[in-house]
């Protein structure tokens, strides 16, 4: 299964929902607000959904296709992330 860091979409109001809610702190302010791709782990393995896309009011949190990688890669990360 191929997965996708997330990024944020020019669609952001700047409302600060998603930086609490992010496992991996990989959410900073920003104009938009940014998705450190190196941080993001769509929430795997914490979660089933993405955090900061469940607490999005205008849906800016989006898949970047820039940033692939496999549920193992997502795990190892945040393996790495959490030691």
């Amino acid at each position: 299964v191929i997965l996708l860091a997330f990024k944020i979409t020019e669609d952001c109001i700047e409302c600060g929902a998603c930086i609490p809610v992010c496992p991996n702190e990989a959410i900073t302010e920003g104009s938009p607000y940014v998705i450190d791709p190196e941080k993001c782990t769509e929430c795997v393995p914490v979660y089933d959904t993405q955090q900061c896309a469940s607490v999005c009011a205008v849906d800016a949190p989006q898949p970047d296709p820039d940033h692939v990688e496999t549920r193992e890669q997502l795990e190892a990360k945040y393996k790495r992330l959490h030691p």
